[in-house]
């Protein structure tokens, strides 16, 4: 039997693939009677087009370039400004491409040309599969004027100049100011990668990723002999390559995937050689050497999994993982024969992680976890003999093979009282062992409870409140790692420890323009065991912010944090009983405030204004019978960015920016002379105190 077609019998005949498979047990699939049955000889199906359901194809997003001028006189403030020259320029985009049947792309570019410049672009098929290429470029600067006598900087030879007159204390050495020349301390990372995603049939996918970085520059470092130091440029010429692969399996109500991920890392330079700048002493020595960040790679192998079974999800990952390093050891002016010709490291990982979350009814829900890792060092234990520079040492020496297992367990109950009220209370554990520690297991448990209230309109406010025990095995000292040591010393990070905490938050919005925020955070350490070493810590900190927008054109921004940390400490000086106590006080504080006016000049025009101040301030004091001041240290910096954008067309826009960065910083450490300590030759004075400007004028054009 046929039939002719109507409208509607078209429509579920251009989805005959769904509707066949949705209608078999109804009665359309009664025999003679079926979609399939349809009499269509007569349709003409190229006319009968969705011109609605058309997806545009082609390029859309903007495309735009900027130059730059760049008035400084300190390197530092291109940690700031992405700009290490006078002139920067820069190229900005945000492309999309849809295709034909669902071919798609993306470019990305921001700030590519300065030294934050970032690029990802990504091509595929939805749904099937999809191709990246990405660039990273990060730069840190510390400071451009390192004095230094050294020749041969950036390499890992440093000689010093053929006048050089050896002395017995810098103050002594006739040629060392004429000898000093500026020396920039800065590292520069670029980092490029590929990747593939695949989507197989509906359960199953698989990615890619491969990684390369490169690290290049100078950081400080130094080379002794006996109590005799210099201050030494330190060549970094990194190579990192990293991969991530992986398969993913997805059913209706569970997810598993085995990933791999594996990183080799390659220093160019094993060793930095460097002249004695003093008289020999100890060992006759004119030239020292020091190895550098060796060669090494790490592998892990994860197996992870999901399901849900109703309103509980239970979330698992196992993985294992090795690193290892075994490059030739550096024995340039070791007179000893070295145990073995390099250190054959290994280290072994494992761990395990499990996640509980589940609803015992509309108001519970219980969530629990447990976690464990375990790291293994499997290298040889080699005897060693010491070379020595004190008079505090011994004949023999032991690379200590350092292992740790750490567990940790979490139990929650989220409990909602009724609307807009919520309580929540937890108990965490976690338990450390160590091998060739001074205690080798330490015991933490910590009981928490936090309220939640959002019942008043426009109101959201919690308040969470913790307290923790830490305690543990017999401490005492190790002949590994603490015969030097006073036996009443305990390390912070394992001494006996009561820990109270309490913390809150309140959100407002009186008016839809207008929303204000608050938060603080108060908590004491105390090591109540502890007589030298770190005895007491508070650190409170607290924060607010606001949001208004005056109208639908303007909007005002401010904000304002504060965190001041004590720390209490004392010490022996006599290697007994503590006789002298320490006082830390950190404060930091930072404001920031936003302005921003759009739509000026018949809604061609924004202009806007961003402004931070941030102060960090330091003070040590110890007593020891009188009241020492070790100085203040402080870093103070303002920064301020005024912009104002210009619509000149519907499709091209100027921009034109003005940045600031006033800075200043007082270290004594970096305050000391290149012969202001008669046993050491510094790199001579490094603080800053300047202020720099950039002017920035872009273009952006949307296609």
């Amino acid at each position: 039997m046929k039939f002719k077609l109507n409208l509607v019998t078209l429509a579920l005949l251009a989805n005959a693939g769904v509707a066949g498979t949705l209608m078999t047990s109804t009665a359309v699939a009664a025999e003679g009677y079926g979609l399939q049955n349809a009499n269509t000889s007569k349709v003409k199906f190229e006319k009968w087009v969705c011109k609605r359901c058309e997806v545009e194809t082609g390029f859309t997003g903007t495309v735009g370039v900027g130059v730059g001028y760049n008035d400084s006189d300190d390197i530092r403030s291109a940690n700031a400004f992405a700009a290490e020259d006078e002139f920067a320029g820069k190229v900005d985009a945000d492309l999309s491409y849809a295709g034909k049947g669902g071919y798609r792309a993306s470019i990305e570019v921001d700030n590519l040309g300065m030294e934050n410049g970032r690029l990802d672009i990504n091509a595929g098929k939805t749904g099937q599969y999809n191709l990246n290429l990405n660039y990273r470029q990060i730069a840190t600067y510390k400071t451009d004027s390192a004095m230094t006598p050294y020749l041969g900087v950036g390499g890992d030879d440093l000689t010093l100049p053929g006048n050089w007159e050896t002395a017995g204390s810098s103050q002594e050495m006739s040629q060392l100011y004429s000898s000093l020349n500026p020396t920039e301390l800065s590292l520069k990372r670029k980092r490029a990668g590929m990747g593939i995603e695949y989507q197989g049939e509906s359960l199953w996918s698989t990615y890619v990723n491969y990684q390369r970085e490169d690290k290049s520059g100078l950081k400080q470092t130094s080379g002794s002999f006996f109590n005799q130091s210099m201050m030494l440029a330190e060549p970094v010429d990194y190579t990192t390559d990293t991969i991530e692969a992986g398969i993913k399996l997805r059913g209706d109500n569970w997810f598993t995937a085995i990933n791999y991920n594996g990183s080799i890392f390659k220093n160019e330079y094993s060793q930095l050689g460097f002249d004695n700048a003093f008289n020999p002493t100890f060992g006759a020595a004119t030239r020292g050497y020091m190895s550098l960040d060796p060669d090494n790679e790490s592998h892990t192998v994860s197996l992870m999994g999901q399901v849900t079974a109703d309103k509980t999800i239970l979330s698992g990952r196992v993985h294992y993982g090795q690193m290892t390093q075994d490059q030739e050891f550096v024995t340039s002016g070791y007179g000893y024969q070295a145990p073995a010709e390099s250190l054959d490291g290994r280290v072994d990982m494992t761990g395990v992680n499990l996640k509980l979350v589940s609803r015992i009814n509309r108001s519970v829900r219980l969530n629990a976890s447990y976690d464990y890792t375990d790291r293994d060092n499997k290298t040889n234990v080699e005897q060693w003999t010491q070379i020595s520079i004190d008079e505090v040492n011994g004949q023999a020496a032991y690379n200590t093979p350092y292992d740790i297992t750490t567990q940790r367990a979490k139990l929650g109950v989220d409990y909602r009282l009724t609307r807009g009220m919520k309580l929540e209370a937890g108990y965490d554990y976690r338990t450390d062992d160590r091998s060739y520690q001074d205690r080798e297991t330490t015991d933490e448990h910590t009981l928490w409870s936090k309220f939640r209230l959002s019942a008043f309109e426009n109101w959201d406010m919690w308040i969470k409140g913790s307290y923790g025990e830490r305690d543990g095995s017999e401490y005492q000292a190790s002949q590994w790692t603490s015969s030097e040591s006073n036996d009443l010393l305990r390390k912070y990070n394992m001494a006996d420890r009561k820990r109270t905490m309490i913390e809150a938050r309140v959100t407002h919005s009186p008016i839809d323009a207008l929303t204000l925020d608050f938060g603080t955070r108060y908590a004491i350490d105390d090591y109540n065991d502890t007589q030298i070493g770190l005895t007491e810590s508070k650190d409170l900190s607290y924060d607010a912010s606001v949001s208004y927008l005056l109208n639908d054109d303007m909007t005002v921004t401010a904000f304002y944090n504060r965190q001041n940390i004590d720390s209490d400490q004392a010490g022996s000086s006599n290697f007994a009983a503590p006789n002298w106590t320490g006082t830390v006080e950190d404060q930091v504080d930072v404001i920031g405030a936003g302005f921003s006016y759009n739509n000026l000049m018949e809604k061609k025009l924004r202009l806007g204004v961003d402004y931070t101040y941030s102060d960090s301030d330091s003070n040590t004091q110890v007593t020891q019978g009188i009241t020492g001041d070790y100085g203040d240290y402080y870093a103070k910096a303002h920064n301020i960015n005024i912009y104002g954008q210009y619509q000149a067309t519907p499709k091209m826009a100027l921009r034109l920016d003005y940045k600031m960065e006033k800075y200043e910083d007082n270290d004594a450490a970096n305050e000391i002379a290149p012969d202001g300590i008669w046993n050491v030759v510094s790199f001579g004075s490094n603080s800053h105190d300047y202020t720099a400007h950039l002017i920035m004028l872009s273009m952006s054009y949307r296609l």
